[in-house]
């Protein structure tokens, strides 16, 4: 068998809206359990206190990838039926810096702010009012934003592939930034803490 299982039939179609309710049940709980729905510990990546999103998300990027490495290459998956999100480099960028400031301003992004709702955080209910405004600005002004929102589109390509790399080796060096990431986190933690105290 070979996956991925809607696109090969293996599973209906119709099935796709009840895998994003489990799927998102789970993650929200993911979410909840490393104490994202705190904007507090959310906003320590900032300030160089408390890298738990920051090592939370990085090791999902990192298993997600040697998952789908391991099942591509003993044959139950099959990489060509994946979408890849095409990449639009102009926008990436610019909705990048917009998303950073309203994540270290607000404590939240979008899904931790979900978290946060769900427990009653009455400052991620203020911050998806002004999710909500900025969606619907954006919205209105499409039109002229049009063009710079579809520029530099590189089209659905993986970092490895702009890279010149093989997949095997590009997920061993983003393991090792990984690791070292980690250790260099820990290390910045723990003297920001000692500053503090």
């Amino acid at each position: 068998m070979v996956a991925p299982l809607i696109p090969m039939g293996v599973i209906p179609e119709s099935w796709n809206n009840v895998f994003a309710v489990i799927l998102g049940f789970g993650f929200g709980f993911a979410l909840e359990s490393a104490g994202f729905s705190s904007s507090r510990k959310i906003i320590g990546t900032f300030f160089g206190y408390d890298f738990v999103v920051l090592k939370v998300f990085f090791t999902a990027a990192i298993t997600a990838m040697i998952g789908l490495l391991y099942l591509s290459y003993i044959g139950w998956l099959d990489f060509s039926l994946l979408y890849i999100h095409p990449t639009f480099l102009a926008s990436a960028i610019i909705g990048g810096i917009v998303m950073g400031i309203g994540f270290s301003m607000g404590g939240y992004c979008p899904g931790t702010s979900f978290c946060g709702i769900a427990i009653g955080k009455i400052d991620a209910m203020i911050f998806m009012v002004g999710m909500a405004i900025g969606v619907l600005i954006f919205s209105e002004a499409f039109p002229l934003l049009e063009k710079l929102y579809n520029s530099g589109n590189l089209g659905g390509k993986l970092v490895s592939d702009s890279l010149g790399m093989s997949k095997s080796l590009f997920a061993f060096l983003l393991t090792v930034v990984a690791v070292g990431m980690f250790f260099g986190a820990t290390w910045v933690e723990k003297k920001v803490r000692k500053v503090e105290y």
